[in-house]
């Protein structure tokens, strides 16, 4: 009788851990759906692009990865001032190295400096309590958008600056960096360290500790830009789906 009881109680405390075992595993397993967000340079509109047409006067943007239609707030981090955009397609080729393309207006209503066109981008879902609070707005401004002239912007391509060229002083100097990704175990960060300096070549690579659970794999930093687009390119070799550009880190 008393071998039954023990064996009971074995059998009971062994089903209790596979319990245990199966929540912990679902917890380490569970990935929460992540926004789409992005920080890098934009590329500003001209028709000497030779691209699919995008109104100067609209609050549209092209997007290699988020869907037609889709809203977008766009931030211009140097100076916090923000709107709502809308993505006319996602079917237009350019450089990786870009995250968008934007119009005149909105160069003009972010004040976004076309010489250094860095932005924010962040998806806004459709049942975010965000949208409902922003789509009449987003319609009002559309609508002057649409009706307001565009003054002349002198936009210069990242690759064409001339020594000639006349430049608004930043008060900020020039300096970013390639945020590769973030991982919890610094083995993992060092691992992705070395895999990028045998595949691609580049050696200005820094791990960051945010925290005890969280390390950062920087490239950079990085004074100019065109260091800044060499790198980045290289790295479309590894694949990585959303590479981000951070400012003075």
């Amino acid at each position: 009788m008393k071998y039954r009881n023990i064996i009971f109680i074995i059998f009971l405390i062994f089903i209790i851990g596979c319990d245990q075992y199966n929540v912990k595993k679902t917890k380490i397993n569970f990935k929460p759906e992540k926004k789409y967000k992005n920080l890098g340079f934009s590329l500003l509109y001209n028709e000497d692009l030779n691209l699919k047409k995008l109104d100067q006067r609209s609050l549209e943007i092209f997007h290699k990865n988020l869907k037609a239609k889709s809203l977008v707030k766009i931030t211009n981090p140097l100076n916090g001032k923000s709107l709502i955009a809308e993505i006319k397609s996602n079917r237009v080729k350019f450089s990786n190295f870009y995250n968008s393309i934007i119009t005149n207006r909105i160069v003009e209503e972010l004040e976004i400096d076309p010489s250094e066109p860095y932005i924010e981008i962040i998806l806004i879902s459709k049942d975010s309590t965000f949208v409902a609070s922003k789509a009449k707005t987003f319609d009002a401004e559309r609508k002057v958008a649409q009706k307001a002239p565009v003054d002349g912007i002198q936009i210069s391509s990242l690759n064409e600056i001339t020594k000639n060229e006349t430049k608004k002083k930043s008060i900020k100097e020039f300096s970013y960096s390639i945020k590769i990704a973030d991982f919890y175990y610094k083995k993992s960060a060092y691992l992705m360290i070395d895999r990028i300096k045998n595949e691609t070549g580049i050696k200005s690579i820094k791990l960051v500790e945010l925290s005890k659970t969280n390390y950062r794999v920087l490239l950079g930093p990085f004074n100019d830009i065109y260091s800044l687009k060499e790198s980045f390119e290289k790295m479309n070799s590894l694949n990585f789906e959303n590479l981000e550009i951070l400012s003075n880190v």
